[in-house]
């Protein structure tokens, strides 16, 4: 028989029953006449307190709650892909067939659909001994990924029978596993997963190749790996979202998981329009394909929208243990924080800074470690690589969220609203941004594109940082004092800022660009000032260098050299010499 409980207290969200219910911690609850979805999150002898998923108005003081026996939970199995749910995987479509354009208080659908037949191909036979993460069987679920159902991480034993290669619903039986203890299991080709609780993983492997996301900032100057994680503060405006959506279409990530955490509804509209019309570059079908979206807009209750990113993350591990790399945009956890303060506001919890509860930097650092590359206990490789949005008020970096963000990722874009209000796209500055995962990236960018590649990176990375020095000058006295070498520096780092960091997402040529193509780009742009810096050397003025369109015709190489005619490079550093070799004849 169930256990239940008698609501005796509401405050907002957060529900309190007296007397010793029986109840556990992180137990799934349902809520009231209405069924409305809880979690236990404290217990003592004399309450129980309980967080709703739902809008609990309406909801009164003797009404019943009653526990289900389980943690909360997803289901993970074919389906999930091409899809949009709820915080806590209630799939939109179904809810929006049910009850129309707005998500009704109770509404209970499944999870991933239990009707539909998927052509199934078995990949065990009887008498063969498995353990948790085995596959059992192999799904097409789009026509871009292939679905690998596992035996879960906590069985293991002799497979007993199987079913022949047919059609079969996720609920119908694929095989039957006896355990150890002679307690026989079917299995299924869906599993149930607490979203709190990290999928286990035999070992996690250093960071070795980068998530290649074709945007030159993030792949030559700050780049992340493969398996790591990064985040992406910046004020209203400054682009996070559109950040996030270049790297969802680019970036070499085999399935994509977008939270919209707290989102404005239009902007979930804006990514589940886009993508839905969007072709995918690497397999030519739509980006849906490989992606599942998570909406948890800003009119949805807080409690949800802080088990979405739980959600969220427990699929892409799902995945990462069929051998697939994942990226998780997540956007943005600054209102996942928002949600813990006002949760942790009605526990009437003791505030720490800026009223955000004490827990927020284990909460943030529980969330960021379940990235990484792992071995899988399968055997196959996979990666969860995580990117966090943060929507700092005003733009104020040294906030809580922020800080505690930086704690715990490697790699840090920093937005500069002056760069947005500019039309300098993306907006990412690159004296706030860092990345350490380039020491660990210098190997894979030394094999796979030039030994010269991270010198070139780091000559670029100088360069802008003698500007930086030189604008406070000029902004005292002017450009006009200073020597022509300096002159010639604040000229380049021109050309390397329009030239190389600013991207056009609207350009075919642009919008993703290839790892050869970015270090030809350097080594032209470096190519260019070796040569100009030879002319100031020998006395040539900066005034005579500028007169030739060079600079200028180096600045549109991104938009005049297609990504598959690498070829005219050649060109381009041939005009430089003719460039060096006029004005030193013209001038001889």
């Amino acid at each position: 028989m169930a256990k239940t409980g008698v609501i005796y207290g509401i405050n907002g969200p957060v529900i309190y029953l007296k007397g010793n219910t029986g109840f556990e911690m992180s137990e799934m609850v349902y809520v009231g006449k209405d069924k409305l979805v809880g979690e236990v999150i404290r217990l003592n002898k004399d309450t129980t307190t309980i967080q709703c998923f739902e809008e609990t108005t309406g909801l009164a003081p003797g009404e019943i709650v009653e526990a289900t026996g389980d943690a909360v939970s997803v289901v993970l199995g074919p389906g999930i892909l091409h899809n949009i749910f709820d915080g806590i995987e209630r799939p939109l479509s179904e809810i929006a067939a049910k009850s129309g354009k707005y998500i009704t208080r109770g509404v209970s659908v499944d999870s991933l659909d239990t009707h539909k037949k998927w052509k199934t191909h078995v990949t065990v036979k009887p008498g063969q001994q498995v353990t948790g993460g085995t596959i059992i069987a192999e799904v097409p679920e789009t026509s871009a990924i292939t679905h690998r159902s596992m035996v879960p991480p906590n069985l293991s034993g002799e497979i007993v029978s199987v079913v022949a290669d047919g059609e079969y619903t996720i609920t119908e039986p694929i095989a039957v596993l006896r355990q150890a203890d002679g307690t026989e299991t079917e299995l299924k080709l869906a599993q149930k997963w607490p979203i709190r609780i990290p999928r286990p993983a035999e070992k996690r492997f250093p960071a070795s190749a980068p998530l290649v996301t074709g945007q030159r900032i993030l792949d030559t100057l700050f780049p992340i790996a493969k398996g790591g994680t990064a985040a992406i503060p910046g004020g209203f405006g400054t682009g996070k979202t559109m950040t996030q959506h270049q790297i969802a279409k680019w970036a070499d990530a085999d399935i994509i998981i977008y939270i919209g955490c707290g989102e404005r509804g239009n902007e979930m509209t804006q990514v589940l329009e886009e993508f839905g019309q969007l072709k995918d570059p690497r397999t030519g079908s739509l980006l849906m394909e490989r992606t599942a979206l998570i909406a948890n807009t800003s009119n949805m209750p807080v409690a949800a929208r802080e088990a979405s990113i739980y959600t969220g993350v427990t699929l892409a591990e799902y995945y990462r243990d069929m051998g697939y790399d994942v990226a998780i945009m997540a956007d943005s956890t600054s209102r996942w924080a928002e949600a813990l303060r006002e949760l942790s506001g009605r526990l009437e919890e003791m505030p720490a800074e800026e009223g955000f509860p004490a827990y927020l930097a284990s909460r943030l650092s529980a969330f960021y470690e379940r990235a990484g590359h792992m071995q899988n206990l399968n055997g196959t490789e996979g990666s969860v690589s995580i990117i966090g949005a943060v929507s700092p008020q005003g733009g104020d970096f040294s906030e809580p969220v922020t800080q505690n963000t930086k704690r715990f990722v490697r790699c840090f874009w920093g937005l500069d609203k002056g760069l947005a209000y500019a039309r300098h796209y993306p907006a990412i500055h690159w004296l706030t941004s860092y990345s350490e995962y380039l020491g660990d990236l210098a190997p894979w960018y030394k094999n796979n594109v030039s030994p010269k590649f991270v010198d070139d990176r780091n000559q670029l990375v100088a360069i802008l940082n003698t500007e930086s020095s030189l604008m406070e000058i000029v902004k005292l006295i002017g450009s006009d004092v200073l020597p022509d070498d300096q002159k010639l520096v604040l000229q380049i780092a021109k050309v390397i800022r329009v030239g190389f960091l600013q991207q056009n997402a609207f350009h075919p040529e642009d919008t993703c660009v290839p790892m050869k193509k970015q270090f030809l780009m350097m080594e032209t742009i470096l190519h260019l000032y070796r040569k100009s810096r030879e002319l100031v050397a020998m006395g040539q003025p900066m005034s005579v260098l500028l007169e030739d369109p060079i600079f200028d015709k180096v600045t549109s190489i991104k938009y005049d050299v297609p990504n598959d005619h690498l070829e005219m490079f050649d060109d381009y550093n041939k005009a430089i010499d003719k460039f060096y070799d006029d004005v030193l004849a013209r001038n001889a």
